[in-house]
């Protein structure tokens, strides 16, 4: 399809083309400085073979020396997303009436709306109480044990400020202005929720045991400690000990003598407090409509409001008893006990939550590893503490890309060994792989970028890319060297050679990770590290298999005799 002509003309017509087109002037322009630029590299290369046993230990001691770095980088699951909406979930003092903690979210949201300017403030929702049936609060992320819980949802627009920001003002706002009342951030964002299975909270301190009463208390003390770990925010514990409760106590002897049993009292007690639906149906059918509704019957709560009206009860049977009041049948005490009741595999569980702000989520979790380990001592016997949440899904995680990343690696090692029918090439081929890894490491360190899963999937792509361009420098050198230059002279030819090529190949895949890596748009924070990844990989990759490659060839089969 392309018409005659002849190679030798090219330069001349490229010359005349020039003369005449923009285009071809800029494009002139650029093959004059390209050539330039291989020139400058075939002497920088004949340098590095020059000096190629120190060259080789040097850059092998670089990228050793440059994992030092990877504790510094942090570890989280994922990358945090600003959604441009935060929920705060609100828990006032065990036991408060569900109108007292709607009058509390009004209070929280004039607050809200103190610090959020208003241009900025799209809507604020209420969820108060508990949810109305046990399929909504199965699907539930907060965790709601009471009338005294609420859930405030807050969305901005989309001209905002970063969301943590506002996140960082609330939680000491609202503590300080609201004591008595515990407010913990739960994750908005469908990812982050995924993230945390269902728990309202990425951190997860699990005391499992029998003994509910010490293990309360050994939960207290762990929170106090774990309080101190920088980063670590919203800590509370799940199950409240503090519901206040008015234990009745039957009498049954003198009850049996006034002609009742307990089951009376209690039925009593019950529909008086209660509603009768429990335990006697009774349903009205509307003639107009023809719709039923349940009826209940029970004491007007305006008539119940002190320990004397409840034990004015009446105490009342089927059997046409004398009807007696409760206070002669029973006693009353007032008393406390747990307003959530939580099990793990058939287990009770006191449950420990937190969240981190501020602070990768790698770190929190071994200092928090370091304070379960040292509260052992003190453990009630029989029980036992489990970190949980996010962070063991984390770390379950991470070994599976690792593992992955290094049997990648294996496994191209064995496709390269298939197809050039050697055990020493493909050595040489990978040998630019610690160096791609190496750039991972320092551009994740200067971008402040933490370790995480997509960061991770990106090291496994760039594996692939580098080794493609490290092929194309030894493949050539291989048939130089079958043409009977010696090592060095076939590493020098295939280098500048295969200078286009590998610096074409690099450089479509670092401009196509740019618009990731920047994690412009919504959500976009998601993938940037995947970006980040691959750009450090590479550019690093490719200074490596432009002169560390070349010089370990030379290297290699100049000892062999070539």
């Amino acid at each position: 399809m392309l018409r005659g002509h002849e190679r030798d003309a090219d330069a001349a017509s490229l010359a005349a083309q020039a003369r005449r087109h923009l285009l071809a002037r800029l494009q002139l322009r650029f093959e004059h400085a390209f050539e330039r630029l291989r020139g400058r590299y075939k002497r920088g290369l004949e340098v590095c073979l020059h000096h190629r046993a120190r060259l080789a230990l040097g850059v092998l001691a670089a990228a050793l020396a440059s994992f030092l770095l990877f504790p510094w980088l942090g570890q989280d699951f994922f990358p945090k997303v600003d959604s441009g909406q935060f929920t705060i979930h609100l828990r006032a003092p065990t036991g408060t009436r569900i109108e007292e903690t709607a009058r509390l979210c009004d209070m929280v949201e004039r607050t809200i709306r103190e610090e959020v300017p208003s241009q900025e403030l799209a809507s604020i929702i209420d969820n108060i109480g508990l949810p109305y049936s046990g399929v909504n609060l199965t699907y539930s992320t907060s965790a709601p044990i009471g009338t005294g819980d609420a859930d405030i949802l807050v969305s901005l627009t989309h001209e905002h400020r970063p969301t943590a920001e506002y996140v960082r003002k609330l939680r000491l706002h609202l503590t300080r202005t609201y004591p008595g009342v515990t407010f913990y951030v739960l994750a908005s964002d469908m990812i982050s929720q995924i993230l945390n299975f269902g728990l309202p909270a990425p951190i997860n301190v699990q005391v499992v045991g029998q003994q509910l009463v010490a293990n309360r208390g050994f939960a207290a003390n762990l929170v106090e400690r774990i309080k101190r770990v920088p980063g670590v925010v919203d800590l509370h514990i799940q199950e409240p000990f503090n519901l206040p409760r008015l234990q009745v106590d039957i009498d049954r002897t003198r009850t049996a003598q006034v002609g009742f049993t307990p089951l009376d009292v209690a039925s009593s007690l019950l529909v008086s407090l209660s509603g009768s639906f429990q335990t006697a149906p009774t349903f009205w059918l509307d003639p107009r409509t023809g719709v039923s509704y349940n009826i209940t019957a029970q004491t007007p709560q305006y008539r119940m409001d002190s320990l004397q009206d409840l034990e004015n009860i009446p105490i009342t049977n089927s059997r046409g008893t004398p009807s007696q009041i409760l206070s002669n049948l029973a006693s009353i005490s007032r008393g406390s006990s747990l307003a959530a009741v939580s099990h793990y595999n058939v287990q009770p569980v006191i449950n420990v939550y937190g969240s981190v702000q501020g602070r990768d989520l790698g770190g929190v979790a071994r200092e928090i590893d370091r304070i379960v380990d040292d509260s052992q001592k003190q453990l009630p016997r029989g029980s036992r503490t489990i970190v949980r949440g996010q962070i063991e899904t984390m770390r379950s995680s991470f070994v599976g890309l690792l593992a992955g990343l290094v049997f990648s690696i294996v496994l191209v090692y064995l496709l390269i060994v298939v197809n050039f029918q050697s055990w020493l090439d493909p050595l040489i081929i990978i040998s630019a792989l610690p160096a791609a890894l190496a750039g991972i490491v320092w551009f994740l360190f200067s971008t402040h970028t933490t370790i995480s899963v997509p960061a991770l999937i990106g090291s496994v792509m760039c594996v692939g890319v580098a080794t493609s361009n490290s092929i194309l420098v030894v493949s050539f050198a291989k048939e130089k060297l079958a043409d009977g230059l010696n090592a060095s002279a076939a590493a020098l030819e295939a280098g500048f050679t295969r200078f286009r090529p590998v610096i074409m190949t690099a450089l479509a895949m670092i401009i196509g990770m740019v618009p990731m890596a920047l994690g412009l748009g919504e959500g976009a924070e998601q993938n940037a590290p995947l970006g980040r990844a691959v750009i450090g990989g590479l550019m690093f990759a490719t200074v490596a298999t432009l002169f560390f490659v070349p010089t370990v060839f030379s290297i290699v089969h100049g000892r062999s005799g070539h």
